[in-house]
């Protein structure tokens, strides 16, 4: 027996129009890949909007989205699906890939660098020509729904000895680099998400971009879009400046306290109000 997974991926049709604003070829790109059933790895810097991204052309395309989080616990069977116990007997359980895959939904695997190398290697059939999905376990060879599209993101700057995809995975797939919007871009974009005027989204933007040039003198990442957002967001909830700087960007990025008084420094130049840091 095998549970169909048809009324799940329904309720992940995406209705409204997610905000993206697009910086560049993006949507042509990822709208070229879809119609050729080619598979896109999405390349960028966390909280640079990839994620949004992919829900956008979820809507545009009119298909559901399937979302997966990477991490180093994830497994084969959680993407492909496993036999469990049930009260009629053991039942056969899709996981979300192979849900994605037999009814025709985005599948998107997050930060897929995050899961194990032995674990990536089940999306390998799905990205070539034969865009089937083996189930061993199960005994059968799940051909991909025509409409099925496998897209993938991960963070190059974290690229490691240990933590990187495989070549043979890597060159599966067309590639869509991301990375933060210049700076009127970008301030449009703390304004239309968090709602605030022009002045304040940009001293953000100014603070993101001060951040940004403390990477490799000990930051591993400069505050990101979302994380402007969220400074953004509190504000307009009633938080001071100063607080909400504090609580979205300083205290997230770093632990380490000579970083941290650099980071304050850049954020009273970009916004003296906030001095207080």
């Amino acid at each position: 027996m095998t549970v169909d997974a048809s009324a799940h991926l329904a309720a992940e049709l995406i209705r409204d129009e997610p905000y993206y604003r697009p910086v560049g070829d993006e949507i042509d790109l990822f709208a070229a890949a879809y119609a050729g059933r080619l598979p896109v790895m999405l390349k960028g810097p966390t909280g640079c909007g990839k994620t949004r991204f992919v829900e956008h052309m979820a809507w545009r395309l009119k298909r559901p989205l399937v979302t997966v989080a990477a991490h180093e616990d994830l497994t084969a069977a959680d993407l492909a699906g496993r036999f469990l116990l049930a009260p009629e007997g053991t039942v056969w359980h899709d996981g979300p890939l192979t849900a994605a895959v037999r009814l025709g939904a985005i599948c998107y695997l997050d930060e897929i660098v995050e899961a194990r190398q032995d674990t990536t290697v089940v999306i390998h059939p799905l990205t070539d020509a034969r865009r089937a999905l083996p189930l061993d376990k199960k005994g059968e060879l799940v051909p991909a729904h025509p409409d099925f599209q496998l897209t993938i993101s991960y963070n190059p700057g974290y690229q490691s000895a240990v933590k990187d995809l495989k070549e043979s995975t890597k060159q599966r797939f067309v590639a869509i680099e991301f990375d933060y919007p210049e700076p009127a871009i970008e301030a449009e974009i703390v304004m239309r998400e968090a709602g605030v005027a022009a002045a304040l989204a940009g001293g953000l933007v100014d603070v993101g971009l001060r951040s940004r040039n403390l990477r490799g003198d000990g930051l591993a990442e400069g505050a990101s879009t979302r994380m402007l957002i969220h400074a953004a967001k509190l504000v307009r909830g009633g938080a001071p400046l100063d607080a909400a700087l504090r609580s979205a960007i300083l205290l997230p990025i770093t632990d380490e306290p000579d970083l941290r008084e650099a980071l304050a420094a850049a954020i009273a130049a970009s916004l003296p109000e906030a001095a207080r840091l």
